[in-house]
């Protein structure tokens, strides 16, 4: 594949949009444990009218063979939220897909890296698309089974080709695996009982209007405290959270969306979802109306779910409101009519110590190991 030319180009047409959203496909076609991403989903994020560009600017790429087949793709991006938060010029890359070829990879990359350069990009971190609040991180370490709801996945060529092409590590992330046929240590239970000892309440996530709209409200005051200091994480507004939060109220369950509570006022959270990457795999992308019944047929084979976030205000965690949540968050998981058999947590940064000691008490083990990369401009 090499020995052809390879043309980077940038996405300015409705028909470089879809070549765009169409290069996993390529990518993933032999790949058993891909699961598509919604193509609408990734459109929309792309999309002019999308509230980043109210705070930042970014470009797509796609790498096109000499004879006209696309090859690869990548967003390069400047989010000016983080560049003030971190107080240097860091660009991103995100959205980067390659076939086994690393001069494509490299093509790709480089071109990301000569438009963060002419806007005055110092630094290059990624991947990152757009946002970490959307996805980010490449797998480095688990290509044995498929990722969990909102996880990445990506070749086992990927690290190979950044670490060839110059990018060094910036940052680890973990991905935990807790088997759910056996109790939590007694801590968690006798946390719990402190957690209500002191005052503190726990009851589950209202999904349905106003009610809805006020938890999320509570939660983004959580988040803004609790989550102020998460490396390359950029705020924002309670209008963009609540936005996002709409995104996960269709698939939530009450019983696994919790609220911890204080004479009334949210003072801790835990959110755990079913893997509904089981029904996605089935629908290619698409949730077109054989998409939905495919979807609705195979989510009754969820057997696992995801532990996606826990935080409480710091006040609050030496009256136990984290391992309350936590032992209410699984009690309700393996207590249904049909009990998860296991969960992932993740994903936690490798320098959270306190979070890695909460989950690493409760029995659970490493089992996937993902990398932001970056390189000096």
């Amino acid at each position: 594949m090499s020995a052809k030319k390879i043309y980077i180009k940038p996405v300015i047409t409705a028909a470089g949009r879809e070549a765009f959203l169409n290069v996993p496909a390529l990518v993933y076609k032999d790949d058993p444990h891909w699961v598509a991403p919604l193509r609408s989903s990734i459109a929309k994020e792309l999309e002019p009218n999308n509230p980043f560009c109210q705070y930042g600017e970014f470009q797509q790429f796609t790498a096109i063979s000499s004879t006209g087949e696309t090859l690869g793709r990548i967003v390069a991006a400047i989010n000016r939220r983080l560049i003030e938060r971190e107080g240097k010029p860091v660009g991103l890359f995100g959205y980067f897909e390659s076939i086994e070829d690393f001069e494509v990879a490299r093509a790709l990359l480089e071109a990301a890296c000569q438009w963060l350069r002419d806007r005055g990009m110092t630094v290059a971190r990624g991947p990152i698309d757009l946002s970490t609040h959307n996805r980010c991180l490449f797998l480095v370490d688990g290509f044995d089974s498929p990722p969990m709801l909102m996880m990445p996945y990506n070749p086992p060529y990927y690290p190979e080709f950044m670490e060839k092409a110059g990018w060094q590590k910036a940052k680890d992330a973990y991905a935990y695996y807790l088997p759910l046929d056996r109790p939590l240590p007694d801590k968690y239970l006798k946390g719990y009982q402190i957690a209500q000892s002191s005052g503190i309440t726990f009851r589950s996530m209202n999904l349905k209007g106003k009610e809805f709209e006020e938890d999320c409200r509570s939660l983004y005051r959580i988040f803004t405290r609790a989550f102020v200091n998460n490396w390359s994480s950029n705020a924002r507004t309670e209008e963009e959270f609540i936005e996002e939060a709409k995104d996960l109220q269709r698939i939530g369950d009450r019983k696994l969306l919790l609220l911890a509570e204080d004479k009334g006022n949210a003072v801790g959270f835990w959110m755990g979802f079913p893997d509904y990457n089981i029904p996605l795999k089935q629908v290619n992308g698409k949730l077109d109306p054989l998409g939905i019944l495919k979807f609705l047929w195979y989510r009754r084979k969820i057997e696992r779910l995801r532990v996606i976030a826990l935080g409480c205000f710091p006040e609050y965690r030496r009256k136990m409101v984290p391992l309350g949540l936590i032992y209410l968050g699984m009690e309700a998981a393996t207590k249904r009519r049909k009990p998860y058999k296991w969960s992932e947590l993740s994903w936690v940064l490798e320098d959270n110590l306190p979070s890695r000691k909460i989950i690493e008490a409760t029995g659970a083990t490493i089992y996937k190991t993902y990398r932001i990369y970056e390189k000096e401009l």
